[in-house]
């Protein structure tokens, strides 16, 4: 018997909370459910899940601060973004926490079902491939496993999404890398929000290899960007 994946979910809205654990537990997830902002990461790290969905506005902690924290204790697990603030600042800010989605309120429930389930297995298809680890990059050696690129002295810890796109960029080396193929493999989907999410990440990649000789990461207008290693 297949194991409901499980939800934990921080909402302070109690009638829209019962309506959301009813409705997901309907679809098969397993939800936990906390409504106190203070208290969610105390319950996140006694559990064990597979993604989370969170409000931004709680009381005492905000879901952004929730998501940092989730991330530091637990880098590789799916978050989701369910709110009513729907500024572009919000949304940018939920995307740089390492958000996989940030929707608003209201919206489509089996979207939502839709969304987590594509979430979910391309988490379980990444966890089963059996890809190369490891990777040169001029003088540079990155370490998809363990997320790292050591160059001479000098050793850079990269977030799970900046290792995922830094691996794309390594499997089409010297070759472009079309900017559509980024977004669905690394964040799920295409738009405007989430493609300037990426550039934030390409940005921060240049960084990590601005040394390296030989080495740069360029746009190719309106394709992508390509990784290129004299």
């Amino acid at each position: 018997m297949t194991e409901n994946n499980k939800v934990f979910m921080v909402e302070d809205d109690r009638n829209f909370g019962t309506v959301m654990k009813a409705y997901l537990e309907i679809n098969k997830f397993d939800v936990t459910w906390v409504k106190d902002g203070m208290l969610a990461f105390k319950r996140f790290k006694e559990g064990n899940f597979d993604i989370c969905i969170l409000d931004v506005m709680l009381p005492n902690v905000d879901g952004f601060t929730i998501a940092r924290e989730i991330k530091e204790s637990n880098p590789d697990i799916p978050i989701i973004f369910l709110t009513a603030k729907v500024m572009k600042e919000d949304v940018l800010e939920g995307f740089s926490t390492g958000a996989d989605d940030y929707i608003t309120k209201p919206f489509d429930s089996e979207i939502l079902i839709c969304k987590l389930n594509a979430i979910l297995n391309r988490n379980k298809r990444q966890q089963k491939e059996d890809t190369q680890s490891e990777y040169l990059i001029g003088d540079a050696n990155f370490n998809h496993e363990f997320r790292t690129i050591h160059y001479k002295d000098q050793e850079f810890k990269l977030s799970p999404k900046e290792a995922d796109l830094l691996l794309l960029l390594c499997q089409t080396q010297n070759k472009v890398l079309p900017r559509d193929k980024a977004l669905k493999e690394v964040w799920g989907e295409t738009g405007y929000f989430t493609t300037r999410s990426m550039d934030v990440y390409i940005t921060k990649l240049r960084k990590y290899l601005r040394d390296v000789s030989g080495v740069e990461i360029v746009n190719i207008h309106g394709s992508g960007y390509q990784l290129r290693v004299d």
